[in-house]
């Protein structure tokens, strides 16, 4: 469903990725031009393929984007929230895009047409440096998701998942999942099952994952978790 863009997801709009370097009367042409789109869990937002018109800011849920091989498989590239924006370089270039995105829950999107901001680039050349900042979150994040795939075990990885759930700067929580728990695999390139056993090792340190919930007895017992050289029990066990 297709409606206009409210005066509480401007504001939004403002806080996210892609506005928020952007000074006020540069927003405010795009946001003019801009729509409010909802789709519901498991909805196509875009396919591999496609070609590329607008640049996608998540107002409320989650968003994955994945790529299919040619053998069937699906590749979780990333997963997107509150706040997130993807797709601006294609949409720039108004490319086929390299990946298909789909809702991993109910979501609200600010989409913004590219040729809405390829005509203030071209009439306000400094636009371009908000792009270029988000652009830059985004390669901070992928950098930062190489290194986990490369850096820690997997058990590592969930275990750093479930802290970002937490409130910031408390000792225990009690978090929900996201979303569901294939997703959550995918993400930390893992498979289901390894995910199972990952959580039954967290047990250890306090984590009790039930259903949709998780609750975590120390953060601080975590975040050393996270610490620890992964070759560490391999050493223990020699």
């Amino acid at each position: 469903m297709t409606v206009p863009l409210s005066p509480a997801l401007r504001r939004m709009a403002h806080h996210s990725r892609l506005f928020m370097a952007m000074p006020e009367e540069l927003a405010a042409p795009l946001l003019a031009a801009a729509r409010t789109v909802c789709y519901l869990r498991g909805d196509t937002i875009f396919r591999q393929g496609d070609t590329a018109r607008f640049l996608h800011n998540v107002a409320g849920g989650w968003v994955k984007l994945c790529r299919i091989a040619p053998n069937g498989t699906e590749a979780v590239v990333g997963v997107f929230t509150n706040g997130q924006s993807f797709g601006e370089p294609v949409a720039l270039r108004g490319a086929p895009y390299p990946v298909s995105a789909q809702a991993a829950t109910d979501c609200t999107l600010i989409e913004v047409p590219s040729e809405a901001l390829l005509g203030l680039i071209r009439s306000r050349p400094e636009a371009a440096i908000s792009l270029l900042s988000a652009t830059y979150l985004h390669l901070h994040a992928l950098v930062s998701q190489i290194e986990q795939l490369k850096a820690q075990s997997g058990t590592q990885r969930v275990a750093e998942f479930l802290l970002e759930l937490c409130p910031a700067g408390s000792e225990a929580a009690t978090v929900t999942l996201p979303y569901d728990k294939t997703l959550i695999a995918g993400r930390l390139g893992m498979k289901p099952e390894s995910l199972s056993r990952a959580f039954a090792r967290l047990r250890a340190h306090g984590v009790v994952v039930r259903h949709i919930s998780a609750a975590i007895a120390s953060t601080a017992a975590l975040r050393h978790l996270i610490a620890e050289d992964p070759g560490a029990a391999w050493t223990r066990a020699l």
